[in-house]
């Protein structure tokens, strides 16, 4: 793997076909020897227990470090300690600490649980009461659509690296210019933790506009219109997709990244692909 670190995010399956693409991602993947993979929560924590399962279950199985998702919204204290002491039982050590969006979906105005945690930084003490676990949380270089200006967002990150967090890893982005500035600007802030490019690959563009709108990333002209006329042809889609990611990943080497965070969509074929063109090869033996 050479100077690279990655990592992979998966969601939890909604039914038996899902499932088994899950786990055949998470064994195809097990074989690049990520850092670790995470798995999200659904909006609003909807998906809590079927993440709890997965999470538990990579871990049990030894092949590769698992991170579960956990969110502030919509439990309270003592319902999140018990998930966080549960994982910590079942020998899972890493964590991906978010406020959350709001249960009434990305975009509605957020409350915090009148007995819960009511954000990241808080989530992150809590945690670290009941474990030394490794802690990973979100950021945006693009500022979070809730935050006034970039000072806002760069204040909130860093009350989230004081509670305790070990690493922040950013929303997707299609600039490396983007991340660049981003890191910069949160140096001068005070911020010493490593920031990880969160790195996506959605090969539906479709999908992908509709994401992008909702986090608020910007995507380049000369992206859409590589897309153009492909709706129907999912097969040169995912080349599109593997080489522009293949560019930005190699452009943010050039200038010294050496960690990335693969946002995969459950499907192995795409990330490997990816992987490869970076020159990062499955372990012969894991696989």
């Amino acid at each position: 793997m050479g100077d690279l670190s990655i990592s992979f995010e998966m969601f939890p399956p909604k039914n038996p076909e899902m499932e088994m693409r899950l786990w055949d991602s998470v064994e195809r993947l097990s074989a690049l020897d990520p850092a670790f993979i995470s798995v999200t929560y659904g909006a609003g924590g909807s998906t809590r227990e079927r993440t709890h399962d997965v999470v538990e279950r990579i871990a049990k199985a030894g092949q590769v470090r698992s991170a579960g998702h956990i969110t502030c919204v919509g439990a309270s204290q003592s319902e999140v300690d018990n998930v966080l002491q549960h994982y910590w039982n079942s020998g899972v050590r890493s964590i991906v600490a978010l406020r959350g969006d709001p249960l009434e979906g990305v975009g509605a105005a957020y409350t915090p649980h009148e007995n819960g945690y009511a954000y990241a930084s808080d989530l992150i003490e809590g945690a670290r009461k009941i474990g030394p676990f490794d802690i990973s949380v979100g950021c945006y270089p693009e500022c979070h659509p809730e935050a006034k200006d970039l000072k806002h967002e760069l204040e909130t990150l860093k009350r989230k690296f004081d509670a305790g967090a070990d690493r922040a890893i950013t929303q997707f982005f299609f600039e490396p210019e983007t991340f660049l500035r981003f890191v910069d600007a949160a140096r001068d802030a005070g911020v010493e933790k490593p920031i990880v490019p969160g790195i996506m690959l959605q090969s539906n563009f479709t999908g992908l506009a509709r994401m992008a709108k909702m986090c608020g990333t910007a995507i380049p002209q000369r992206i859409a219109e590589l897309y153009d006329g492909l709706e129907k042809d999912p097969q040169t889609r995912e080349l599109v997709t593997a080489h522009l990611v293949a560019e930005l990943c190699n452009k943010l080497r050039d200038e010294g990244v050496s960690n990335f965070h693969f946002y995969t969509m459950n499907r192995a074929n795409l990330a490997l692909s990816t992987c490869r063109l970076l020159g990062v090869n499955p372990n012969k033996e894991a696989a």
